[in-house]
């Protein structure tokens, strides 16, 4: 089974302490090889690349591993396997790795600040690298998605989401960057949202989640080879789970 783990240690200046040493370890699932290639889709001119910056969000510790705020770490996870991208290392307070899917770099981070502090980690990065707006991806959950929906949007709000609220903070209140929302449905009854997404999904979820992952990675293939609108269609479309299971 493959895990991904990298130990991480924050000294906050705001804090009145230090956040402990922790080792990050999500479950993973087995990824399907990609269809973008056997689409008869070009490759774009290595000369001409520019990296993407991958970000799921979630919070570290094994307290919150497989629960419903922590699937944009999970997908990071998933693409991490599925295109050979080792994230043992700790840089710009995130989880953090360095590769290519195909002949595209990428970077790979999940925050280690905890949710509500993402920005702190994506503002850095994005800054470090120079990395613009357009070629930065957040993957996060979403309440306001039927569970296990996909939804890839160039821009937006940030919904309620803290997470997302503080990336956009830390962006200096740009919000024109693409995201891939993972829908993870309503509170049942009258359970509270913040009580909600802390549950840890059920056997039967995470066989949906499955195919879930699968579409998300193709979106991301899709994406950094043949650009948004391309990715956009092919994640917004309802056959898309029908398609994965087909094979």
């Amino acid at each position: 089974m493959y895990k991904t783990s990298c130990a991480f240690s924050i000294l906050s200046s705001l804090a009145a302490s230090a956040a402990a040493s922790t080792i990050v370890r999500f479950p993973s699932r087995r990824p399907m090889a990609s269809i973008s290639t056997a689409s008869g889709a070009t490759s774009p001119d290595p000369e001409n690349l520019k990296p993407w910056l991958l970000v799921g969000l979630g919070n570290p510790g094994k307290r919150y591993s497989g629960t419903r705020h922590n699937v944009g770490f999970e997908l990071v996870d998933f693409i991490a396997e599925a295109e050979g991208i080792p994230m043992s290392s700790i840089s710009f307070k995130s989880c953090f790795g360095r590769g290519s899917i195909g002949n595209v770099p990428v970077m790979l981070a999940k925050p280690q600040t905890f949710m509500n502090a993402s920005g702190e980690s994506v503002g850095a990065i994005v800054s470090y690298y120079k990395i613009p707006l357009n070629q930065i991806l957040v993957i996060f959950d979403d309440m306001d998605l039927p569970f296990a929906k996909l939804r890839l949007l160039p821009k937006g709000g940030h919904g309620g989401h803290n997470g997302m609220r503080s990336i956009i903070t830390h962006l200096k209140g740009s919000r024109d960057f693409p995201r891939l929302r993972i829908g993870i449905g309503r509170p049942p009854g009258k359970m509270e949202a913040a009580n909600f997404v802390l549950r840890p999904f059920t056997r039967d979820e995470s066989v949906e989640l499955d195919f879930t992952f699968q579409n998300g990675l193709e979106a991301v293939r899709v994406l950094v080879h043949e650009g948004f609108d391309r990715s956009a269609t092919f994640v917004n479309s309802a056959k898309t789970l029908e398609h994965f299971r087909r094979i």
